[in-house]
């Protein structure tokens, strides 16, 4: 693993045809490496399948919207954390007690046991309704990943940083290269799970669909206990 993490540190900082490349792979690792950023699987699945019946295309829009919800809450929070001569994403004991908590209780809203604000969002009719409530609680979910996400965005931002004053056309494309591969692998489970959703003929009432809204609902919840 450490030398894996060693290779393609060493590729982001080199030869620019590898560069970018490497980046993307860094940020699909960045999801499949770090257990925070895997609940954000089960968490779009689940919220994708209270909406029921979705075109691919449509979980694609809003498994993007739940995606940048998460990177800019990220940003801000990196921003405000790094400004106050904390460790970028860094928010105390008090502050990951806090998220857990609201990880907890959205791991028993999907799993219909309480209901939550964005939930009328989710299941109404509105395509537009349901972008803002994944955008929202990417929002919120981004406020939980912190330091989970500045572990491995570091080398990137390390790399960019040093570039951008001879190359900043090259230091963006590492960025948005990191971004995309972070992205892509939470568009692809949200798209897959509308495939799947609507292969099967699942509406929010099936019974499958509330199986695997329980079970992504369980997996948000030993997240949270992680957290704590």
């Amino acid at each position: 693993m450490d030398a894996l993490f060693t290779g393609l540190g060493a590729a982001i900082g080199g030869n620019p045809a590898i560069a970018v490349p490497a980046a993307l792979a860094w940020g699909v690792l960045s999801i499949v490496l770090s257990p925070c950023h895997l609940a954000s699987l089960p968490l779009i699945v689940g919220y994708i399948g209270g909406r029921g019946r979705l075109a691919p295309r449509q979980a694609l829009g809003v498994s993007i919207a739940f995606a940048v919800g998460i990177l800019l809450s990220i940003g801000a929070v990196g921003a405000v954390t790094a400004a106050a001569g904390r460790i970028a994403g860094d928010r105390g004991v008090a502050g990951n007690r806090v998220l857990a908590v609201v990880f907890l209780l959205v791991g028993l809203q999907l799993m219909d046991v309480i209901p939550m604000p964005w939930q009328g969002a989710a299941r109404g009719g509105d395509g537009r309704k349901g972008l803002l409530g994944a955008f929202i609680l990417g929002l919120v979910f981004g406020l939980a990943l912190g330091p989970c996400t500045f572990a491995f965005l570091a080398p990137v931002l390390a790399v960019a940083f040093k570039m951008s004053a001879a190359d900043p056309l090259r230091a963006i494309l590492l960025v948005l290269a990191f971004s995309l591969g972070h992205c892509g692998v939470i568009a692809a489970a949200g798209t897959g799970a509308g495939w799947i959703q609507r292969y099967l003929d699942w509406d929010v009432g099936t019974r499958g669909i509330r199986i695997l809204r329980g079970c992504c609902g369980v997996l948000v919840i030993l997240a949270g206990l992680w957290m704590i």
